[in-house]
């Protein structure tokens, strides 16, 4: 797994290749985690050359969204791999990785980051 870390603005991104596993996932969790401390608009995933991803690093981007969510703060994918595209629409989470927020906090698709999480 390779991994690598740009700043965009007010925003970092994380940029991933390689297989995510079980194995990978601690390093990804602390380095989102490390990302998410240092960024003051959040983070955006490139997870375009992702070949391999399983459920357990679909934990880690979940753990990640719901504590930027609670820093005021987004976690959006900039880009993703089929591999990864695959397992976010197989799971119904894709939007959750998508929908910027409005100043009255609804998304592009009219919810609310509340809705989406239900």
């Amino acid at each position: 797994m390779g991994l690598r870390i740009d700043a965009d603005g007010e925003r970092l991104v994380v940029t991933v290749s390689g297989e995510l596993d079980l194995d990978s996932a601690p390093l990804l969790q602390q380095t989102l985690h490390h990302a998410l401390e240092h960024a003051s608009a959040g983070i955006e995933l490139d997870l375009g050359g992702v070949d391999f991803c399983d459920c357990s690093v679909l934990n880690v981007l979940l753990h990640a969204r719901h504590r930027a969510h609670r820093a005021a703060q987004q976690l959006v994918l900039r880009a993703g791999s089929p591999a990864v595209e695959r397992l976010l629409e197989l799971t119904g989470t894709r939007h959750l990785f998508t929908a910027a927020e409005s100043g009255d906090g609804m998304t592009a698709e009219g919810r609310t980051a509340e809705d989406m999480q239900r």
